[in-house]
């Protein structure tokens, strides 16, 4: 989601609670949007375009964070949201949350005065020193980017706590993948942000762990099989040559946020926005939390997925704005090819919970200075999912 005042979310709050009526929520006009369309661009930004625009720019060595309003960009901002996320209400419970250690995860990247609660049941359930993140490329159209996995080229990652260095794998999982499956780029990757605050996270709660990012664009999914298995098949190599251990020496986590809501996101089906297209929406996302995205990982499983959320002979065009349509499939097939090629049982999917941006009051983050990057209302929300994959068998 991607800037409203705090009214207007304490009103939705209000209203979601009884105590107001929906007729006081008008829709918002022309807000800010992750999901819409943007125009068409004759040709990609220069990198020095994009790091001019980032909050605290890369480095040819050290990607640096793209967005510094919604996420953290202090220690003792990083320190405060994670002391917050704690303190109730708490994201609504789909299920018992397993041990820590995990095979994969699901999780938001929406601002953290909205979904730090999400985050805080979800990450610290990963323990793993290197984790593969598998994010959202919303500028795909804008770079021009399709059908391949995008990875970066820096050798660190900034973070409020501190560099996180980028695993060796890269270099090893890169060279065993075919040609043709990936690229590297750096400005694809400084301009996108959902990888950001999952790398924030993860570093708080382990500061020795190493990352391997990757944004994935569009694609057909007989296409999103192939770059997946590739990328697990490689990744299970080089594990079993350095004698790696699917979740306790590498997880993966998969960066994506649930239904994005309202006119500007051009995705109304239940109307305008009020209470009863607010319960519809958050009754789909958790069907698909309960459905595909629960049990055992499987192909037919991550095409439900994909045709839920795209047209998958025009997979550009949405069916349901999940900012994650490619990296959701993409990051579980590659979790279960990667389990595969170890000789291991399907990952097993576990969902721990889910909120929205204006189903309970935001964190008190504007007093550490960090704010909001769009609006939050009955008009205008988004969903944010949890789920944890453990071993099956």
């Amino acid at each position: 989601m991607r800037t409203a005042r705090r009214p207007a979310l304490l009103r939705s709050a209000l209203v979601l609670a009884g105590l107001l009526p929906a007729a006081l929520l008008a829709p918002p006009r022309g807000a800010a949007s992750q999901a819409v369309v943007p125009p068409a661009q004759p040709s990609p930004p220069s990198l020095e375009e994009v790091r001019k625009a980032m909050a605290i720019p890369s480095t040819p060595e050290v990607r640096g964070q793209q967005d510094g309003v919604g996420f953290a960009t202090t220690a003792a901002q990083m320190a405060r949201t994670w002391e917050l996320s704690a303190s109730p209400p708490a994201p609504e419970a789909l299920g018992e949350a397993p041990l820590p250690g995990v095979l994969g995860v699901v999780c938001p990247h929406d601002d953290y005065l909205y979904a730090a609660r999400v985050y805080r049941k979800v990450l610290p359930l990963v323990t793993a020193k290197t984790v593969v993140l598998v994010g959202v490329f919303h500028k795909y159209r804008t770079f021009g980017a399709r059908d391949v996995l995008v990875f970066d080229p820096y050798r660190a990652w900034s973070a409020p706590d501190g560099e996180v260095p980028v695993s060796p794998l890269r270099e090893a999982v890169l060279a065993r993948m075919p040609r043709g499956t990936w690229v590297k780029d750096a400005a694809s990757h400084d301009r996108e942000h959902s990888l950001e605050p999952l790398v924030q996270w993860l570093k708080h709660a382990r500061p020795d762990v190493e990352i391997l990012p990757v944004i994935v664009p569009s694609a057909r999914f007989e296409r999103t099989v192939e770059l997946a298995t590739a990328l697990g098949e490689a990744l299970a190599a080089e594990m079993k040559a350095r004698g790696l251990v699917l979740g306790r020496d590498v997880a993966v986590a998969v960066s994506t946020d649930a239904v994005h809501y309202g006119a500007d996101f051009r995705h109304v089906p239940f109307g305008e926005g009020g209470i009863e297209a607010y319960r519809q929406a958050v009754a789909r996302d958790e069907a698909l939390l309960r459905g595909p995205l629960a049990g055992s990982l499987s192909e037919a499983k991550a095409r439900t997925l994909h045709e839920a959320f795209v047209n998958p002979g025009a997979p550009d065009d949405y069916r349901l704005t999940w900012c994650g349509r490619f990296s959701v499939p993409t990051g579980l097939l590659a979790l279960a090819a990667t389990a595969r090629a170890l000789g291991l049982p399907p990952p097993v999917g576990r969902p721990l919970a889910y909120a929205t941006s204006v189903g309970s009051a935001e964190l008190p983050l504007r007093e550490a200075g960090l704010g909001e990057t769009a609006p939050a209302n009955l008009y205008h929300f988004v969903g944010y999912p949890a789920v944890a994959f453990v071993p099956g068998g």
